[in-house]
């Protein structure tokens, strides 16, 4: 009984942490956007929450959202990002994001992109504290028989 009522919290709880880790990569990509030779690094979102909570089909991950990736290498001389997201629970890996406009220092971030991709994630990620919160408050109200 229990696990039906937590089981779209731990969905939701799983998308935070994984909007939060996609928010840090996102800010690294900002911050690193004049450095030469830089390979901006992303999450494929949706491929990430699908291995965290162990669905077969993208029913609730097609409103999360996703990240764009493709392979590049990376210089070893960058600030380091870990390749594989930080909890065991949520297996994955991170991504290179795709090259838009050539640089004369061969960096692949689009600054503008990068920002999009900041607030877009930041909205995303509040309405999941949103989602959470009112599952709380739905349950916390059932319990007290309102």
């Amino acid at each position: 009984m229990l696990d039906k009522m937590t089981n779209r919290l731990d969905f939701h709880g799983s998308a935070l942490v994984l909007r939060a880790e996609r928010q840090r990569t996102i800010a690294s990509n900002i911050a690193n956007a004049d450095t030469p030779g830089y390979v901006g690094r992303d999450i494929n979102f949706t491929q990430a929450l699908r291995a965290a909570t162990g669905a077969s089909s993208g029913e609730r991950l097609a409103a999360q959202g996703s990240g764009g990736v493709s392979g590049s290498a990376a210089n070893q001389r960058h600030l380091s990002l870990s390749t594989t997201l930080p909890s065991s629970s949520h297996p994955g890996k991170l991504g290179y994001t795709v090259q838009t406009q050539p640089s004369m220092d061969n960096n692949t971030v689009d600054l503008d992109r990068e920002r999009a991709n900041f607030v877009d994630n930041t909205v995303r990620y509040e309405a999941t504290l949103r989602f959470i919160n009112g599952n709380a408050k739905t349950m916390l109200s059932a319990i007290q028989g309102q």
